[in-house]
């Protein structure tokens, strides 16, 4: 048997293709997980047991459902005593007040659910299948992954599985080392607290491609920081948060009071189009004063904040932006893991899309 090197390992004469299965594993983790880099360690970790326990499998062409019985274990592993990930709008029933002191200390980051690009965690749909790719997308947006992280590890799981990868009952009770029965109530229990969850959020929608008119108005009134105009874009009862601090706000009224006031160092910052959990998003560039000219201009941008927006319908059925989550980086190197540039300079503007990934 060769070392994992992630390509190709032999056992008593059958060819194990461990990397072609890397992609659809760290979707699958990442759904379990919430953060695509613990999704990513959690690939890795079962590669290295398929790897070692490779006598285990006696049917080489039961590859897949063999690795996925390994990642699911070592996903419930990770969970075992470990607080649920949450989006701040999950942590406290009441918005705060926009001042500075709202803020409070910065949580760790794996209090929350992270952001993932559409690259690392899509790709198994075919991409003839329109539906089957939409139906991809809908399966990573940010509040359908912070949903999951409210049920136990097994109905995480079998929901998962089922719903989303389309496994029979019969392939998950296999997996899970039980029965069709409790595979069924299982499923019944997870999709009754989705719903209840579903049911608080039923109005908001993910940015999708038939939403860029409205995203590229919000960039323009963005990059002038023209709140006036930014916040006629929002819904009325449109949310703000900023992980890793638990602030939340709700309203075009206090959004507005945050963003010319302990905001206002945003004003000036640049923003890159990317993709993000299946849907349009942004990356925020500040602008680094320390970097400015003879003129007093900024030459260079640095990693602000990744955007992610949701809408709503507004009283005319009109969309409108109902939420924004600004995944502030603070050297935790989400921008790097995304693949964006780490700085962008004064020489050119921002290219029109930065696709992370897009399909």
């Amino acid at each position: 048997m060769t070392a994992v090197d992630g390509r190709l390992d032999v056992v008593d004469g059958a060819d194990l293709q461990l990397e072609g299965f890397r992609g659809e594993l760290t979707g699958y983790c990442y759904r379990m997980l919430g953060s695509l880099a613990d999704a990513e360690d959690a690939v890795q970790d079962a590669m290295v047991r398929a790897w070692r326990h490779a006598g285990s499998l006696r049917d080489p062409s039961a590859q897949r459902g063999w690795l996925y019985r390994i990642a699911t274990r070592v996903c419930f592993d990770h969970l075992e005593g470990r607080r649920r990930r949450a989006l701040p709008v999950d942590m406290s029933p009441a918005p705060s007040a926009p001042v500075v002191a709202s803020l409070g200390a910065p949580l760790e980051a794996a209090a929350w659910v992270e952001p993932a690009p559409d690259a690392r965690v899509l790709g198994t749909a075919p991409a003839a299948d329109p539906a089957a790719v939409a139906e991809e997308r809908e399966s990573v947006r940010l509040a359908l992954v912070a949903a999951l992280q409210l049920l136990p590890p097994r109905q995480r799981a079998v929901l998962v599985l089922r719903e989303v990868l389309h496994w029979h009952a019969d392939e998950v009770a296999r997996l899970l080392d039980t029965s069709v029965a409790s595979v069924n109530s299982l499923l019944q229990r997870a999709r009754a607290t989705i719903a209840a969850h579903d049911a608080q959020h039923a109005s908001l929608q993910p940015l999708s491609d038939e939403h860029a008119a409205l995203l590229e108005r919000y960039a323009d009134a963005f990059e002038r920081y023209d709140v006036e105009a930014l916040v006629a874009l929002l819904h009325a009862e449109a949310t703000m948060s900023m992980p890793p601090y638990a602030l939340w706000l709700r309203g075009p009224r206090d959004v507005a009071a945050w963003l010319v006031g302990p905001g206002a160092g945003c004003r000036g910052s640049r923003v890159l189009r990317t993709r993000l959990n299946g849907q349009l998003a942004l990356a925020q560039y500040r602008p680094d004063h320390a970097s400015a000219g003879p003129d007093g201009q900024p030459t260079r941008w640095t990693p602000w904040a990744l955007v992610v927006l949701a809408v709503r319908s507004g009283d005319g059925g009109e969309p409108r932006i109902g939420d924004l989550v600004f995944f502030l980086d603070a050297q935790r190197g989400l921008f790097e893991g995304c693949g964006l540039p780490l700085s962008l300079g004064a020489g050119a503007p921002p290219a029109p899309e930065q696709r992370a990934g897009a399909r």
